[in-house]
């Protein structure tokens, strides 16, 4: 009888043991097996963008002094496969830090170790020779299985063929009051929020998702395209800068302005990056993902960019002088 209950207590524990093993690797990959194919956003995360009433009004006409022009950058679409986990501006050093996959335009060194000299002296695939880094989270088909390796490594229920964007476009503006002042190099500036669906508020959710088709209706969920269409996600950067430091904490030292596009005081206007990626619009019923943590669920909300200026002060001075005199330049 004693040896009956000695293997009984064994039998327990090797079970104990197992479930104990099976929970701490799901909980380390968000749920679902490295690589693999995980569920898509939840239903709720979806909108038909016929659903999404239009803006109203137009916005108010810039101040006398408001400086009106715009500068184009091209820095292609990613055509070299540039991914990786890293994030240089949240967790510089640290490999795999982002846990989810960002693809990058422009400096074709960034990760988590580069540094202000490496970037500086790395190759670019913007032309003119901006060595800025430009990233953002890869959105996903997870329908269909990554065949790349790039597609395979991020984990933390993160999986599914991602979708290559059909244009990536880069614009710098000018502040609706005021004149802008160059913005020093190695600048680190972030946008969005890839926590805000456990955040408790919207605070810093900024991403807008549309169709192009619609350029009046923006939402924070993924948006349902008329076929033929093309799904967009747009990023606005803070251009509002402590006139100290590139870099901080809490992200205090570049801030947004408000909407009537005052900077807060102790702070300097900035050209304003503004990030617009478009895509083929997936048929109705098709599931996509944005990369997130896993505790995020992919949820649109959590859309979020980086952007590292590595320009020249020279380069800077004459996007400047094109925003401060209304012209439209492509550099």
């Amino acid at each position: 009888m004693g040896r009956e209950r000695r293997w009984f207590a064994v039998l327990v524990c090797l079970v104990v043991g197992a479930a104990l093993t099976v929970a701490i690797l799901g909980a380390s990959d968000g749920g679902a097996p490295h690589g693999a194919a995980s569920a898509t956003a939840a239903p709720g995360d979806f909108v038909d963008i016929l659903d999404v009433p239009a803006a109203k009004g137009e916005p108010p006409p810039p101040g006398p002094d408001a400086s009106t022009g715009t500068v184009t950058v091209d820095c292609g679409r990613n055509e070299e496969e540039h991914y990786n986990e890293d994030n240089l501006v949240i967790s510089p050093g640290l490999r795999g830090g982002a846990h989810h996959t960002h693809a990058y335009v422009g400096n074709l060194s960034t990760n988590a170790r580069s540094t202000d000299a490496s970037l500086a002296a790395a190759p670019t695939t913007c032309r003119g020779g901006d060595r800025s880094t430009y990233y953002w989270p890869v959105l996903r088909r997870t329908d269909r299985p990554g065949e790349h390796a790039y597609e395979k490594a991020a984990g933390h229920g993160n999986a599914g063929q991602i979708l290559e964007p059909a244009e990536v476009r880069l614009e710098f503006g000018g502040n609706p009051v005021g004149k802008v002042v160059p913005m020093p190099r190695f600048l680190r500036a972030v946008t969005g929020d890839a926590v805000a669906l456990t955040a408790g508020n919207d605070e810093n959710v900024r991403a807008r998702w549309g169709c192009a088709s619609l350029p009046d209706r923006s939402t924070t969920r993924y948006p349902r395209c008329p076929a033929g269409d093309r799904l967009t996600r747009t990023l606005v950067f803070p251009s509002c800068w402590n006139g100290l430091d590139t870099a901080g904490p809490e992200r205090t030292h570049l801030v947004f302005r408000a909407t009537n596009g005052v900077c807060p005081a102790d702070t300097f206007a900035v050209p304003e990056l503004t990030v617009r990626l478009a895509y083929a619009a997936p048929e109705v019923g098709v599931p996509i993902a944005l990369d997130s943590f896993p505790e995020q669920r992919h949820s649109p909300k959590t859309d979020h960019g980086m952007f590292v200026n590595v320009m020249t002060d020279a380069r800077m001075a004459e996007v400047v002088d094109c925003l401060n005199t209304g012209r439209h330049c492509r550099k």
